[in-house]
């Protein structure tokens, strides 16, 4: 029966455990228990583990733990150790992302066990798996106990009031600082403007000024605190709410640094009101013009390049050389792209050999340019001596390469056996994706269709593993041999280079 039990489970939980075990191995915290390990953890160990637990979530505890020990054990007692061990708890939380059920059980599992050290880390992981599943009254319940252990750090607060903040939750999350006040870990400044960055991040930014406000008796907040409320109001578009921040911000005396400033300009930027964007730029540039800085001409030039407004950003790039403000990539970048916007092709080639080290975003200004003045093929060109001076391409470069030559919702193009419908189309169908190629087909047998934007992305998604190798390989024989080289070396290249999870992360930097 148990020989069954794990022939059954052996295939169902190998590739997760594979998938996950890839993800753990990659972050900070589980690299520095790998980097102390002897040896990773067995596969079939890990299999054998997440099975059980999987298959005896529901049982009582005498018959999973019966089951649990000689499994754990199975290695030989020098396959336990404490290192190895806290791997396992790692790799066990990584199987079940969003099942608290079977982690929790192999928790109280290793509590029956005399040596198994739990840290912060090992219960950070289980106290997120618990939270992405919401069962908020035993993510409470393992807080308290974690409170009380002192096994406590600032991801935990993190974590904790994210989760709490995400359901509603914010008479505990202000719980949560008093609690752990109560146990011994005194009301910080530091840890509320880290979970407040957290929230604002998280969009979750009404709840982080509730808890500024709640917790203002105990914790009184800085311009940090309101900085990064504003920013957070800016980036989901209440820029009223951002207004109100400033007010009260400044209404208590401090003095508001560039962040504020910098993310109020740029959501008037994006939200077209540029008029008012450059009063605000202009009235610090007057006021106090020795707080400009490279963050901040950097914002004004790009937008102002959006808009081919070259003559006034090349003003500002002037003033910052004068200044004395040494520029970097991404402001040529974008005096790159406006300067080809503007049709002054020669101009930007001019500037672009005139940086010493140009990386992706230069050459990202280049071929956005280009491919807006339909040139494709000189895009193309500039893609390939990317490649060559050993700047490797990302998603974004491939993406934008592909629409430039195929248009956001595909053309035919001059060969009837191979162009979008029979490669793009076509794949979609092959990948099992009919629905989402319905439009496409019927434009193909009516002519004339609307369809809607092709995601590409979606597309090189579809054929991210072995069998994209192949596809990539074929398809650029077949465009090769129909004359259309440009787009025959940009899907070989995707390929070699980025059809697979390995070949994107060994990927070398020159061809």
């Amino acid at each position: 029966m148990v020989a069954m039990a794990r022939a059954l489970g052996r295939p169902i939980l190998k590739r997760p455990v594979s998938f996950f075990h890839r993800m753990i191995t990659s972050s900070p915290e589980t690299c520095l228990l790998a980097a102390g390990s002897s040896s990773a953890i067995d596969q079939d160990h890990l299999i054998n583990v997440c099975t059980i637990l999987f298959q005896l979530q529901h049982s009582p505890d005498s018959r999973l733990h019966a089951r649990l020990v000689p499994a754990i054990h199975s290695r030989g007692s020098d396959a336990f150790s404490a290192t190895a061990s806290a791997e396992l708890f790692l790799q066990v939380c990584n199987t079940f992302p969003l099942s608290w059920r079977p982690v929790y059980r192999f928790y109280q599992f290793t509590q029956t066990l005399p040596d198994f050290p739990h840290s912060p880390v090992t219960l950070n992981k289980m106290l997120d798996v618990i939270g992405k599943a919401r069962n908020i009254d035993l993510f409470w319940d393992v807080l308290n106990d974690m409170a009380r252990r002192c096994f406590v750090n600032d991801r935990t607060f993190k974590i904790a009031v994210k989760t709490l903040a995400e359901v509603r939750e914010l008479n505990k999350c202000i719980n949560f600082f008093h609690l752990m006040n109560d146990n011994g870990w005194e009301y910080n400044l530091e840890t509320l403007n880290r979970v407040i960055e957290t929230l604002c991040r998280s969009k979750l930014v009404d709840e982080a000024k509730f808890m500024v406000t709640k917790l203002k008796d105990w914790i009184e907040p800085d311009g940090v605190t309101y900085g990064r409320l504003i920013k957070g109001f800016c980036d989901a578009g209440d820029l009223i709410e951002a207004a109100r921040i400033w007010n009260l911000m400044v209404d208590e005396g401090f003095e508001p640094d560039m962040g504020p400033i910098e993310s109020i300009m740029e959501t008037f930027f994006k939200m077209n009101r540029y008029d008012e964007a450059l009063k605000l730029f202009q009235m610090v540039r007057v006021r106090t013009v020795e707080k400009l800085g490279l963050s901040t001409y950097r914002i004004v030039i790009r937008w102002l390049c959006k808009r081919e407004k070259i003559a006034q950003a090349y003003v500002l790039f002037d003033e910052m050389q004068v200044r004395g403000i040494k520029t970097d990539n991404l402001t040529i970048s974008s005096l790159v792209y406006g300067l080809i916007c503007k049709g002054r092709v020669r101009e930007a080639y001019s500037l672009v050999e005139g940086v010493e080290q140009p990386d992706i975003s230069v050459y990202h200004g280049l071929i956005k340019g280009l491919l807006k003045l339909k040139r494709a093929g000189e895009a193309t060109q500039v893609f390939r001596e990317m490649v060559g001076r050993g700047c490797e391409p990302i998603m974004h470069t491939y993406i934008m390469l592909l629409q430039g030559h195929l248009g956001k919702r595909g053309r035919k193009g001059p060969d009837a056996t191979v162009n979008f419908d029979s490669i793009f189309v076509g794949g979609l169908v092959k990948a099992g994706k009919s629905l989402e190629a319905t439009k496409f087909v019927e434009r193909v047998i009516r002519g004339g269709l609307e369809v809607p934007r092709f995601d590409y992305n979606k597309f090189l998604h579809y054929y991210s593993n072995e069998e994209g190798v192949v596809m990539f390989e074929e398809v650029s024989k077949r465009l090769r041999h129909a004359g259309l080289i440009d787009l025959a070396d940009i899907l070989e290249r995707y390929g070699e280079k980025m059809a697979t999870r390995d070949r994107r992360r060994d990927r070398v930097l020159l061809p």
